[in-house]
């Protein structure tokens, strides 16, 4: 079985370039894709030549299709010393010395724009004649005959094999999101210094091994399966994972220099699995100055208990990000806590922290706060679509939507209806769910019994201040200001059918206090759904983090007050998680 989009195109197809469309006409192009009919065909023959070390000059070319946020790769070619060339034309991939291509979003969207715009036909040519390529993510994927996803979608059909769905049913959570262990299957070139450390996975669909595609499996990844995580064939190589993050970098580097020797002996590590991620949060706000600044919440108040009654201020955004990717962190996330009074597109600074922290910050970057559809003064109206697209071109992998979320489950459990209209429906759909973390921000409320609200209740280890023996954890919009007749555990539910890939979750509780993760909160949660859930709000020591991990299914755990006032460390929470004999990314 081979995927049209080498077999055929049409002259008007091959005419278009990517310098033709705009940012818009792209994400019209990703939406409208419709599914082409599958045909069966021999496969593609690829010609193998020497491994190619003679590439001149330090200009790599990238194709850059216009979706998510390859801002991080352009970042990581130029840390390593390498000019860009962007790929306008199909003629600029023909003519490429070495052509990286890191794919972004949903496969259906993305097989689109390289359709329409002729890109397709020039991969498979130069793919084909063995010239140095790296795929990235989707850029994997793409190789392959077909893919499941909104599917079957034809591939470009390089490769035998068809993208299928992780399992969530044998209690692995889907997306697979975080820092994975890799099984070298064959010399790899590009993967010598990677050792035995974690690199970074971000996706609900993967390519699995098989008899017909094993001459080109590098290396692979376990998670409920061994799916494939690499592959090389003469020039030709595709990651699954990011390269462009942390370790992966030297991957970026072999791949631009193969004559480059790297370490004799890579710095060994212990990856053996996904890790528990440990990240760091940043609030973000402006001050009473005008400034943007860091700031922290007690109980989601961040102004000084003072008789001025300023904005807490505990830094500088950009800076404290490098620091702490250079404490070890695993995960950036911003929230720019005046989203919702300002107009996001026109929230330049914010846009600027997420360029200038990329540029030297290689783990993933959340960005939350105010993504949402808008109308301008003037009457143009903005899509979420466009709104996000905006934070991934500065830099953000992942983007979180807190109030429009609660709106848009809210909706559907009245009507009961998909409407695909909401910021959450609208960007999974574009980008891929495992772009999208969905923040909640509950409060405990006390009830005397289980059938006092219709909402899903616990019962609490202490009871009420009047005794009360139950609680439910009633969620909040606008930045913990307004309760919603909506419970923790529906919101939960729902925005995982509407194509949420994450929770963070917030308690209003436990925020500030320092004295733990609300466990009861989170064991909920974590049960209820199959997708990854990140715990945040109430850490204040090391052993807070090893409790979540060991009484609760969270994946990550998020801390921001502890780590700005230097009061527990990043490498010393990790060290504790190792002790615990939990693994971590070292």
């Amino acid at each position: 079985m081979e995927g049209v989009a080498c077999a055929s195109f049409t002259s008007a197809s091959k005419s278009l370039s990517f310098s033709s469309l705009s940012q818009s006409s792209i994400i019209t192009l990703r939406q409208n894709y419709h599914n082409n009919t599958l045909k069966s065909k021999s496969p593609r023959k690829l010609v193998i030549r020497a491994s190619s070390g003679s590439s001149s000059g330090s200009v790599v070319t990238l194709l850059d299709y216009g979706a998510g946020n390859v801002r991080s790769v352009r970042n990581a070619i130029r840390y390593l010393g390498y000019e860009i060339e962007d790929v306008r034309t199909p003629k600029d991939i023909l003519n490429a010395d070495r052509l990286i291509f890191p794919g972004v979003g949903a496969f259906a969207s993305a097989m689109d724009v390289l359709t329409k715009t002729g890109m397709a036909e020039a991969l498979c040519a130069y793919i084909e004649n063995d010239r140095p390529f790296l795929g990235i993510c989707l850029g994997l994927q793409l190789l392959f005959e077909s893919s499941e996803e909104n599917g079957p979608v034809n591939g470009l059909g390089l490769i035998p094999g068809v993208v299928g769905r992780f399992n969530s049913l044998n209690g692995f959570r889907v997306p697979h999101i975080g820092w994975n262990a890799l099984q070298i299957a064959k010399d790899s070139e590009i993967l010598d210094d990677i050792g035995d450390r974690h690199v970074y996975f971000v996706h609900s669909y993967r390519a699995m091994p098989s008899n017909d595609n094993k001459e080109w499996v590098s290396s692979t990844c376990n998670y409920g399966d061994d799916f494939i995580a690499s592959i090389r064939r003469g020039n030709v190589h595709a990651v699954q994972f990011h390269p462009e993050k942390n370790v992966g970098l030297s991957v970026l580097r072999r791949f631009l220099n193969p004559k480059s020797q790297g370490s004799k002996k890579p710095t060994q590590g212990k990856a053996s699995k996904l890790a528990k991620r440990v990240i760091a949060c940043l609030d973000v706000r402006t001050n009473d100055k005008g400034d943007l600044v860091v700031t922290k919440g007690d109980q989601y108040d961040v102004r000084e208990q003072t008789k001025e009654n300023e904005v807490r201020n505990l830094g500088k955004p950009v800076e404290l990000a490098g620091q702490y990717y250079k404490d070890g962190a695993d995960e950036v996330s911003f929230l720019n806590i005046t989203g919702f009074r300002d107009f996001p597109l026109g929230d330049l600074p914010m846009l600027q922290v997420l360029r200038h922290t990329s540029e030297n910050v290689f783990v993933p970057l959340t960005v939350g706060g105010g993504i949402r559809d808008f109308t301008d003064a003037n009457g143009r109206y903005y899509s979420s679509l466009e709104v996000a697209s905006e934070y991934f071109r500065s830099g953000a992998d992942k983007i979180s939507i807190g109030s429009d979320a609660v709106y848009a489950a809210e909706e559907y459990i009245k009507t009961k209806v998909k409407t695909g209209k909401s910021s959450l429906e609208q960007i999974s759909k574009v980008y891929g769910n495992q772009a999208v973390v969905v923040s909640i921000d509950p409060r405990r409320v006390y009830v005397q019994g289980p059938n006092d609200v219709q909402f899903k209740t616990i019962r609490v280890p202490k009871p009420g201040p009047n005794g009360e023996e139950y609680a439910w954890y009633q969620c909040t919009v606008n930045g913990g200001r307004e309760g919603r007749s909506i419970g923790a555990y529906e919101l939960a539910k729902v925005v995982e059918e509407l194509g949420a890939g994450e929770i963070l979750l917030n308690c209003i509780d436990c925020d500030g206090q320092g004295k733990g993760f609300d466990i009861d909160l989170i064991k909920l949660i974590s049960d209820a759904v199959s997708i990854p859930v990140i715990a945040s709000s109430g850490a204040g020591a090391v052993e807070h983090f090893s409790e979540v991990f060991m009484k609760t299914n969270a994946s990550a755990a998020l801390a921001a007050g502890i780590f700005h006032r230097k009061e527990v460390p990043i490498q010393s929470v990790k060290a504790h998680l190792l002790k615990e004999g939990i693994e971590v990314r070292i």
